[in-house]
């Protein structure tokens, strides 16, 4: 049952309001003056608050500004006389949820407290949901101590204290870029909830995920009639972000026609919704993400250089799982104890031989790769200690690499030297292995935690080959 207190000193008015609205399914708690409702507000919480403006002593527009500081989120509804209206435009200024004028029609304030309710509700909610966001992002939730996270790390520190000196409020665009899977949302909310905007939303699109119409009316809404299937108004997530972060993850691709009107939102801070000739400005910070080479698809004339440059005024490099190997093992930690926990497995344990294979994997897929695999691990293991047989780990190749095995036999092969360190690693563990078996290649299979055609095709890209007797 929803709490109402009621601050009126005409007892007979009162009394009236106190029937009706109990009748009507509210617990009702009536009070004569300001003082006496201050004195139990705190222990009653109500979730709605009826009060005359004109009262003895304390007026209503006191009890408001008491309310406001002690819970926002209660609702105030304002009662005046006819030639009171002034005041209670002054109480709505001040917070106020709405008025109603004397002469009280009972069923029209019963229906205010109802739509009162209601908007609490949504408050309420929606605190929820900002407070859930919140938990878990942030500069503490980047796992890693290798030199690159420090260095990430460290960028990121950089950006929150030039930011907190900003007089302005207009924060500069920050552009995040790496290869899937490198935590590019997870920097975004780091900037986002350790920074000065913490308090308001956080909007991710996701722009590959939507067609270029689909994508341009959800981000600047659009009027009713717009087009055939508008039949009502949409508020798009540009203004949706208002006083927040609007997060554009896979920016690389948005279609040439919708980056025209992004450059207009970062440059003149303004949206205006489809079918509609009004301008509304917006107080937007922009971060946007990509694992494309946006420089590379500027010179191919697929991405505005105007745009490019606009949303680089600050660039984030994240570094992909391979180059910051001393994080594996930390990482894979954290995801085994997580995913255990949430299976009932919390006593589950990585073996020797299963950190060497996740230590000698390229992790093309990076973090999330990562992730994944030791959830689908936790999830089908039968017994406490994880052996190699146990690892979801799949046979891949860095894409680097595997362009170049594209290429005519007997081409000359060119690898990045990172790559190069990472074959030869792998080389010398299959090697090692086979060896150590008596080139059995079934028992090594074993060993190494991969399938016999799997092992295989690792021998022949390295030119393993039994020696004879």
């Amino acid at each position: 049952m929803s709490r109402v207190m009621v601050v009126e000193d005409d007892e007979t008015l009162a009394d009236n309001i106190r029937t009706y609205l109990e009748r009507a399914g509210w617990d009702v708690r009536v009070f004569g003056s300001v003082e006496e409702a201050l004195a139990v507000l705190d222990t009653l919480r109500p979730d709605v608050i009826v009060a005359d403006y004109l009262l003895p002593g304390k007026t209503g527009l006191d009890l408001l500004k008491e309310v406001t500081a002690l819970d926002p989120q209660i609702k105030v509804v304002m009662t005046t006389g006819h030639g009171e209206v002034q005041l209670a435009v002054e109480a709505m200024k001040c917070g106020a949820y709405d008025y109603l004028c004397k002469p009280l029609v009972l069923a029209e304030l019963n229906l205010l407290l109802e739509r009162a309710m209601g908007a609490a509700r949504m408050e309420k909610a929606l605190s929820f949901y900002h407070s859930n966001q919140a938990r878990g992002s942030g500069l503490a939730a980047m796992l890693g101590e290798s030199p690159a996270m420090h260095q990430v790390k460290h960028r990121i520190r950089q950006i929150l204290q030039t930011e907190a000196a900003v007089t302005d409020g207009m924060l500069p665009s920050v552009l995040i870029t790496g290869e899937t899977g490198t935590g590019k949302e997870l920097v975004a909310r780091a900037l986002h909830f350790d920074g000065v905007r913490r308090d308001g939303p956080f909007v991710e699109v996701n722009c590959a995920s939507l067609p270029a119409n689909l994508l341009e009316s959800e981000l600047f809404g659009y009027e009713r009639g717009a087009f055939t299937d508008a039949k009502e108004r949409k508020v798009g997530l540009v203004e949706a972000a208002e006083g927040g972060t609007l997060f554009l993850d896979e920016i690389g691709e948005v279609d040439m026609s919708i980056q025209a009107k992004l450059l207009k939102l970062l440059e003149e801070r303004s949206v205006r919704r489809l079918g509609s000739t009004r301008e509304r400005q917006v107080n937007v910070r922009i971060i946007s993400a990509t694992n494309q080479d946006l420089e590379k698809m500027v010179r191919e004339s697929r991405f505005r250089s105007d745009l490019f440059f606009r949303l680089r005024i600050i660039t984030l490099q994240l570094p992909p799982l391979r180059e910051r190997r001393e994080d594996i093992l930390p990482l894979a930690q954290h995801f085994l104890a997580l995913h255990g926990n949430r299976y009932g497995k919390r006593n589950i344990k990585l073996g020797h031989k299963s950190e060497c294979a996740l230590l000698s994997h390229t992790w093309p897929g990076n973090v999330r790769e990562l992730q994944n695999v030791l959830e689908q691990t936790v999830l089908l293991s039968a017994h406490d200690t994880i052996e190699c047989s146990d690892l979801a780990l799949t046979p891949v190749v860095h894409e680097s690499v595997a362009a170049t095995m594209g290429g005519s036999e007997g081409a000359p092969v060119m690898i990045p030297g990172s790559c190069v360190k990472l074959l030869d690693l792998e080389r010398q563990l299959v090697k090692q292995v086979l060896e150590q078996t008596g080139w059995n290649v079934s028992k090594a299979a074993v060993e190494l935690g991969i399938s016999r055609d799997m092992l295989r095709t690792r021998m022949e890209r390295h030119g393993l080959v039994r020696p004879e007797k």
